[in-house]
């Protein structure tokens, strides 16, 4: 399976949406809207910053609501337990610990280890349920969350990212090193794409022979994202059950991989996740939940730091002045990755959060029951937070402030490795490359769902001498 399938025109999305004028004309989720978002984005901010989807929140009687303000969204996403997401039914909220949860009734909130392999099977079509609930076993409230970081990601993806320098570099060296030559490429699939594959097999412990089974299986993980319907991303009854047998493939390989790293733990996150004593519950890891913590680095590992580097390169082809400033002061790569994260959005919003009572937003009231839609595309150029939000400028204060990969302790755990591969992908490119412009053939189709993506990327390249 892969993005291309069953998407009209060359792989490209269907043109049903229209450049919108009015509120009226505004549909986020219809196909070909990604091209139209920044616009749709403008009217939400002026006329409907709290846009109301009727009949789409977690019940037929309840509602969808879009957020697209900064300020509401980053007050959203730094409280769980007041705005918890709309998947987790109440009775799996207690079991995780949401409600009432407390710290010394550790065994409470975790799975059983006897039968943590029993919940991995290819028969198990709740394989995303019990995955979502073990995770969230581990991390149920605020100091939960960031021991879980601290002790669980952080030394991978996060605060220790650094330690992949090494092998992120020769990484990307041997990509470019197949087409430096060539003075063009189809930049996604021969390099935005295997460079995070890559990466995140070497940094979890999977072999890189298997990243065509990785690709496969994080397709299906993003599947809803992707070709899921509206707000809510919902999925048919036949893509449903794919994704299920897709996702239970993986937990078995997982399992397989972990027998393997128990007999010969080896320097990767999976050897040290059959290991380490997780202390706020003083013992190992399950299977079921170290699978959960292997899916979140693959879910979000791989898309969002692709559709980045896509993102980037496309903005340096409109703008050789910024191509050129880039490569004569490295200072400014770091901010000019912050920056395109900002205006260029991997992920452009999630339905991932409800209302537990009664809210307001903009004066809008929002009742208990609600589905929240975080816009974080719009969020991340709403004018009253970021001044020229449109404009890249690698002079702007608070570089770090946008919502792309959230906010505090709520952060998304791997920005750190992300950041990384874009850093060195512009440090090295700049090194070998001395101009960069659009293929004259170049297409610029966007692959459906709610993520920024690009099919494919042809440029042109002059290399440097």
């Amino acid at each position: 399976m892969g993005f291309k399938m069953a998407i009209e025109n060359k792989g490209g999305t269907s043109d049903s949406a229209k450049c919108p004028f009015s509120i009226e004309d505004v549909d986020l989720f219809a196909p070909g809207a990604q091209k139209y978002w920044y616009e749709s984005y403008e009217i939400l901010h002026k006329e409907a910053p709290v846009h109301r989807i009727p009949g789409e929140g977690t019940s037929p009687d309840t509602d969808g609501f879009i957020l697209s303000k900064y300020e509401d969204i980053a007050f959203v996403v730094k409280d769980i337990l007041r705005f918890p997401p709309p998947s987790m039914k109440s009775s799996d909220l207690e079991k995780s610990g949401i409600s009432g949860f407390n710290a010394d009734d550790k065994n409470d909130s975790v799975v059983d280890d006897n039968s943590s392999n029993k919940m991995v099977t290819r028969q198990d079509p709740s394989l995303m349920n019990a995955l979502q609930v073990s995770i969230m076993s581990l991390r149920p409230n605020e100091e939960l969350w960031k021991a879980h970081k601290r002790q669980l990601t952080d030394p991978w993806v996060g605060t220790g990212a650094q330690k992949n320098e090494e092998m992120i570099i020769k990484a990307a060296n041997s990509l470019i090193d197949k087409w430096i030559d060539n003075k063009n490429v189809e930049f996604i699939s021969e390099f935005a794409m295997p460079l995070p594959q890559i990466v995140m097999a070497n940094v979890i412990g999977f072999p890189i022979d298997d990243i065509p089974l990785l690709k496969k299986w994080g397709d299906a993980m993003v599947m809803p994202f992707v070709y899921g319907q509206g707000h809510r991303n919902l999925l048919t009854k036949e893509q449903s059950n794919e994704q299920q047998a897709l996702l239970a493939e993986f937990g078995e390989y997982v399992i397989n991989q972990l027998d393997e790293k128990k007999k010969n733990p080896k320097d990767d996150m999976l050897s040290f996740l059959t290991e380490v004593i997780y202390e706020p519950y003083d013992r190992k890891l399950t299977d079921t939940e170290i699978i959960g913590v292997a899916f979140a680095m693959i879910i979000g590992g791989l898309e969002t730091t692709q559709y980045a580097i896509s993102e980037q390169a496309q903005i340096l082809c409109k703008n050789p002045s910024l191509f050129k400033e880039l490569k004569e002061d490295r200072s400014k790569i770091r901010p000019f990755v912050e920056e395109t994260l900002r205006v260029r959005s991997p992920t452009q919003g999630l339905s991932t959060r409800m209302t537990t009572q009664d809210e307001e937003f903009q004066g809008i009231k929002v009742p208990a029951g609600s589905i929240l839609h975080l816009r974080y595309g719009a969020a991340n150029v709403d004018e009253e937070t970021f001044d020229c939000p449109h404009q890249i400028n690698l002079e702007r204060k608070a570089l770090t402030r946008h919502l792309t990969f959230s906010q505090g302790h709520r952060t998304c755990p791997g920005n750190g490795i992300s950041r990384l591969e874009q850093t060195i992908t512009w440090n090295l490119l700049l090194d070998r490359i001395k101009s960069i412009e659009f293929s004259p053939d170049a297409s610029f189709e966007h692959q459906p769902g709610i993520m920024l993506g690009a099919l494919e990327l042809k440029i042109n390249f002059e290399k440097e001498s």
